[in-house]
């Protein structure tokens, strides 16, 4: 478990290095925030009601990208990395002991994300997840060529949504029961009678969401954020990805799968440079929503498209999970009488 909190904390350091060099190396702390820190996702109901199908994403200008300072330049502090290893411990110690809904498939669901946004936003190289360096210790300047080309819509040059998604890949499952969400419904647990749906990933939100906003972290999350619009911007992003898990409840994966459809039609206008274009701000940031929602869905399935040790590892995981979830009388059906069927 040591290993894996250490890993996933050298993961988020170096985003959170991305971060701050994209603010010019600023770290101001965060005092006047308390209210907004507060109030943020209490007046909404439940986090699915703060779900929206567009999320406006930062747009830097080409000199700003060339700019920045190197963030392998940038130290984030040892007390904000002390925080972010205190917080991912306790992360990590939310999660039960299921076979399968564990830290470790979390922190395996945040390997395919940094792999799969590593895709996404790279040309060359060079992005917020695997630097390359050029004349001058700079970032290099494909990042400004595929930004500009619209490639990304707006990912590859703001390192907090990168952030973000890692983020909530390595949160989405705290406190997971090992139940589907449809079982706790049926049951009626206490979380199901305050979400309704999307139980567990509900769930999940609030509880890493409430400690990351506790006193102890407050350096930490001066290191993510320093405005009140990249609060509201981190919150949004962080709500949508954890939701977009639910892959089960067959109301949003028609809600996806239309936005998809929406944002990838063919009628939908080219990506090019947006700035001082609102139209084609929106357009790129719904596709930017989309295509982040649709990266850690892949990414939360990711065994079932690696290599055949890994994905029969993780099936037999899956398995009994949900055949000890049979014997404890919180599934109808005995999973191992069609499983092989239901795989193939």
């Amino acid at each position: 478990m040591d290993r894996l909190v250490e890993w996933n904390v050298e993961v988020l350091s170096s985003l959170l290095q991305q971060i701050i060099a994209s603010r010019g190396g600023v770290v101001n702390g965060i005092s006047t925030l308390s209210n907004a820190e507060r109030n943020i996702g209490t007046g909404a109901g439940t986090v699915l009601d703060e779900f929206t199908p567009i999320i406006p994403l930062k747009r830097f200008e080409a000199e700003d990208l060339r700019a920045r300072p190197s963030p392998s330049s940038i130290d984030i502090g040892e007390k904000a990395k002390s925080q972010l290893r205190s917080y991912l411990s306790q992360i990590a110690g939310m999660y039960r002991d299921n076979p399968f809904h564990n830290f470790q498939h979390a922190s395996h669901v945040t390997a395919s994300v940094k792999k799969l946004l590593t895709r996404i936003v790279k040309v060359g190289e060079g992005n917020g997840l695997a630097e390359s360096r050029g004349r001058n210790d700079h970032i290099n300047d494909d990042v400004n060529l595929v930004d500009l080309a619209g490639h990304s819509y707006g990912i590859t040059s703001d390192p907090l949504t990168q952030f973000a998604v890692v983020y909530s890949a390595i949160i989405h499952d705290v406190d997971h029961p090992g139940v589907p969400n449809a079982q706790l419904v049926k049951e009626k647990t206490r979380n199901a009678q305050i979400y309704k749906k999307s139980v567990a990933e509900q769930n999940s939100v609030e509880l890493a969401w409430d400690m990351l906003m506790s006193d102890e972290y407050s350096a930490l999350r001066a290191c993510i954020y320093q405005t009140e619009s990249d609060l509201r911007r981190f919150r949004q992003l962080v709500v949508n990805t954890v939701l977009a898990t639910d892959i089960v409840d067959k109301e949003l994966q028609a809600l996806w799968k239309n936005r998809w459809e929406t944002a990838f039609s063919s009628s939908s206008p080219p990506s090019l440079t947006s700035f001082g274009n609102p139209d084609q701000e929106e357009h790129d940031n719904r596709k930017a929503t989309i295509v982040i929602e649709h990266l850690i869905q892949a990414s939360d399935v990711a065994h079932t498209m690696q290599h055949w040790h890994l994905y029969k590892d993780w099936n037999e995981r899956f398995f009994m999970e949900c055949y000890r979830a049979f014997k404890e009388g919180s599934a109808d059906s005995d999973p191992s009488e069609n499983w092989y069927k239901g795989e193939i």
